[in-house]
């Protein structure tokens, strides 16, 4: 393996978003400067955001082709355009899994081995949390050293993981204040699903006996009877119905609903409690669309992607938006705040679940990174005692697809 390079933090933009792109979009890749502008200042998957102009990145790129780790070419035959091609992969001899892990760490600074596990599944699936912290320890023990475990934080179940291509801030160096939105992947996500089932298969039977309030409080009443008018004549998809109160409502004010949840004791007190709904237990992976139209008119995703990561909401929105039409809408509703609640009890029953607060700027650039046109994004303040027994403030977004 050749020496490593000195990479300052706009080397290892470049060079991570060249290397993200060459795998997420190869039919674009190599990059224009344009296409590389965005890539660099993208908001998402990326930490810090950043706002590179033009001239930066097109001086430093002319600084990184005469350090031997960018290559410059042609659009092809006849074309001005300048497009841009890493070598930083051929400069280290990087298979699949290094650069899948060194892409992710240049973009995004320290993370878990969960969190890798999780961020680099677009660029090379890791069967496991236990397979990604393999590979890290290998790149660990490579000569030179790729990548650095930290000292674990208090507090912090897992320790975290940085790359040694150049100086990368850590809560070590520059004590923050981080916000975990990324814990309820420790296990991995079919761990975390599993869980969740469990939880509302155990609480189904007493939720369903007395729903909670969301669709009693006048916002969430007003927001949802706009859902009808919205869909136009195409049928709208409840996601995460739970005991079919909501597409009930939906039902009442005049939409075409098909309800689904992934838990089997909510599909069945949905049934048992609407038997005019049509209820099918999926997931938000086995969202399909309609059998009876070319797509969905709106899907309502309400307090169903509460337990996803940060890092699963811009997949999990783009998902959501495949099945809707063209002009369709995507309604999401989450609890706000910063970090992960867990809960060991609900509604009497003992469980085993975390909820994941989010940040409304997050979500709204989640969503547009997901193709949707965010037009109405809300946060209310929670409802709590005497007027009600809420715990979080809540978080709603009205994304439409354009394209």
């Amino acid at each position: 393996m050749a020496d490593l390079p000195v990479l300052d933090a706009l080397d290892q933009r470049i060079l991570g978003a060249l290397l993200e792109k060459q795998r997420t979009v190869p039919a674009s890749y190599p990059l224009s400067l344009n296409a590389l502008k965005s890539a660099c200042n993208q908001t998402t998957s990326r930490e810090p955001v950043t706002h590179h102009d033009d001239a930066t990145l097109e001086e430093r790129c002319r600084d990184l082709k005469q350090r031997g780790l960018l290559r410059v070419v042609w659009a092809g035959k006849g074309s001005r355009v300048l497009k841009y091609h890493q070598l930083l992969e051929e400069h280290l001899g990087l298979d699949d899994e290094a650069v899948a892990l060194l892409t992710v760490l240049l973009l995004r600074g320290e993370q878990t081995a969960g969190e890798l596990r999780t961020r680099t599944e677009r660029l090379h699936p890791f069967s496991d949390k236990d397979a990604a912290e393999a590979a890290l320890r290998s790149l660990a023990t490579a000569e030179p050293p790729l990548v650095r475990e930290l000292d674990r934080r208090p507090g912090e179940k897992d320790r975290r993981w940085v790359h040694l291509l150049g100086p990368v801030p850590t809560a070590e160096a520059a004590p923050a204040a981080l916000v975990d939105r990324e814990s309820v992947l420790a296990e991995g996500p079919q761990a975390r699903d599993a869980k969740v089932i469990a939880a509302y298969d155990t609480i189904a039977a007493t939720y369903a006996g007395d729903p909670s309030s969301e669709v009693r409080h006048p916002f969430e009443a007003w927001l949802l009877d706009e859902v009808p008018g919205l869909a136009e004549d195409f049928p709208v998809a409840d996601l995460g119905c739970g005991p079919g109160h909501v597409a009930a409502r939906l039902v009442d004010a005049g939409a075409e609903v098909v309800a689904f949840d992934p838990s089997p004791a909510m599909v069945a007190a949905a049934r048992a409690a609407h038997p005019e709904l049509e209820v099918q237990q999926a997931s938000l992976a086995q969202l399909m669309r309609p059998r009876t139209a070319e797509a969905w008119g709106v899907v309502v995703a309400w307090y169903s992607l509460i337990h996803l990561a940060a890092s699963e909401l811009p997949d999990a929105l783009a998902a959501l938006a495949r099945t809707v039409r063209v002009g369709g809408w995507v309604l999401v509703a989450l609890h706000a705040g910063e970090g992960v609640v867990h809960a060991d009890e609900w509604l009497g029953h003992p469980v085993d679940l975390d909820v994941v607060l989010h940040d409304r700027r997050h979500v709204v650039a989640a969503a547009e990174s997901a193709g949707l046109t965010v037009l109405e994004s809300y946060t209310r303040g929670a409802l709590r005692p005497p007027h009600g027994t809420e715990q979080f403030d809540r978080l709603y977004v009205l994304a439409r697809r354009d394209a």
